[in-house]
């Protein structure tokens, strides 16, 4: 069954591992995988070059005929994501840490059949 959780399950892991090693190549560091708590989860957390705190969340799409990766991130996912951020930073005790929001959306079916991966920063509003 193509379309069954378990596949879906390990088509997210090999994506948000192909973000990471995306983000790793663009200088960003590792802190956490997929943190979970009791408001959501986050798919990686990772630290930039200024020592920011980057909560990224990755998407990915077959194809894009049905809006793209990055527009299935509505208010209420990002609400969720802010929530799960929040409860990050107060675990840590950096609620004084300086952070944002980026997105990776990879859309499957390029003109070559390669998958396109694109790196949105700051993609949405801490607030």
């Amino acid at each position: 069954m193509a379309g069954s959780p378990v596949n879906r399950r390990k088509l997210g892991g090999l994506q948000e591992q192909r973000a990471l090693r995306y983000l790793g190549k663009q200088g960003l560091s590792l802190i956490q995988s997929n943190f979970n708590c009791r408001v959501g989860e986050i798919d990686l957390i990772m630290r930039d070059r200024q020592q920011n705190v980057i909560f990224v969340e990755v998407r990915y799409r077959k194809n894009d005929l049905y809006g793209s990766a990055q527009e299935t991130i509505g208010p209420a996912k990002q609400r969720k994501l802010r929530l799960a951020a929040h409860w990050f930073l107060k675990l840590r005790n950096w609620q004084h840490k300086s952070c944002r929001f980026d997105v990776v959306a990879i859309t499957g079916g390029g003109p070559a059949g390669e998958d396109r991966l694109e790196w949105i920063r700051d993609a949405f509003s801490a607030y």
